[in-house]
């Protein structure tokens, strides 16, 4: 099985430095094309489904990514981004400001990172790591599309790679609409792809 997994495009919030989380923001007109980049990057490949996080950022680009495909989408709340709580609609400088210490653990020590009112880095991981056995529980699909956010592929790479909560924010940087590609054999995950943005070079 290889699992093909794409970030949303950009989105308003993004480029006016917001978070996001569990809110949402909708596609930028730049957003949008690069969706469509992507998936014609992929049109050659059969996906045997889609799986989206719900949140409106990530369906609507797996829905451009797709096209006039008729392939389903299956919204799986396991891939919804990090619920950042009191943070989210709030812009970077306001969160330092606001939360200096704390926005310095998410960015620096995420291992020490304390939400207000949402998840921690761990909590994330725990959620992501149950969906991503949920989805490849299906050994019949030979291709699979997941849509979704920054911190959960960033939590896939934990999990695939054994990494410690400390390395989350490792490189690669995950750019609007990379791509990452997992193979799966025997229920081992290795990453054939990580964090590729080739096709918005078209």
């Amino acid at each position: 099985m290889n699992i093909y997994i794409a970030r949303h495009g950009e989105t308003k919030w993004n480029i006016e430095g917001r978070m996001q989380g569990f809110k949402n923001s909708d596609l930028t007109q730049r957003g949008i094309g690069d969706a469509r980049s992507l998936g014609e990057s992929l049109k050659d490949i059969d996906f045997d489904c889609i799986y989206s996080s719900p949140l409106g950022r990530a369906l609507d680009t797996a829905k451009y990514i797709r096209q006039d495909d008729n392939t389903k989408i299956i919204l799986d709340d396991s891939l919804k981004e990090l619920n950042l709580g009191l943070w989210e609609g709030m812009t970077h400088e306001e969160i330092k400001e606001k939360y200096p210490i704390q926005y310095n653990n998410f960015r620096e020590h995420p291992e020490s990172f304390e939400s207000q009112g949402g998840e921690s880095f761990l909590e994330l991981i725990k959620r992501v790591e149950k969906g991503l056995n949920n989805i490849i529980k299906d050994e019949n699909h030979e291709n699979i599309l997941i849509v979704t956010h920054t911190c959960v592929i960033k939590a896939i790479s934990i999990i695939v790679k054994g990494n410690d909560v400390k390395d989350f924010w490792n490189l690669p940087f995950i750019n609007n609409t990379s791509l990452t590609i997992l193979e799966v054999i025997n229920k081992e995950i290795k990453v054939l792809l990580e964090a590729d943005v080739s096709h918005l070079k078209q």
